[in-house]
């Protein structure tokens, strides 16, 4: 894996992850580890330590609710609403794009370019390392699950099916 350039959206990872005091150890993958399934074989995890990004339209608020979930559970819309509080509608490219400031598959927990909801599957912190994306397809980042609360402001609980 190579350190990738640091420009755009990654770059506003890595700037958010060093304002926090986070490392912030960018990696850049294949292009064809888009899935979880990818990403894992590509850093040498499990499917279950890759963190991925789902974003959902809030119904009521109009804001990005991003639910950070494992990559071995499917997740349960009713559950993230439970768990925020409001319902939810399907988001769409451009709505994630514009209310995120990331393309799908390149969605990061941090450097979000507005203010969103977030979500955090549980069943992450069972693991000392989980990868989540960096701001960019191909690009990676390792993390400390116990500091997404902290990272990115979430709620913690079931988001599984």
């Amino acid at each position: 894996m190579d350190t990738p350039k640091l420009k755009g959206s990654v770059k506003r990872v890595h700037d958010t992850l060093v304002a926090g005091g986070w490392p912030a150890d960018l990696r850049k993958v294949d292009p064809s580890a888009r899935t979880s399934e990818g990403a894992a074989a590509e850093v040498g995890c499990t499917v279950a330590q890759i963190a991925k990004s789902l974003v959902f339209k809030g119904a009521e608020s109009g804001k990005a609710v991003l639910v950070v979930a494992s990559g071995a559970n499917t997740v349960d819309p009713t559950r993230v609403e439970a768990l925020i509080g409001e319902a939810t509608e399907r988001a769409d490219a451009a709505f994630v794009r514009q209310a995120t400031g990331f393309a799908i598959g390149g969605v990061a927990p941090v450097g979000h370019t507005a203010e969103i909801v977030c979500a955090l599957d549980e069943d992450l912190l069972g693991f000392d390392e989980i990868w989540a994306a960096g701001g960019a397809p191909d690009v990676v980042f390792p993390l400390d699950p116990h500091e997404l609360p902290t990272m990115t402001g979430g709620i913690v609980g079931r988001v599984k099916a």
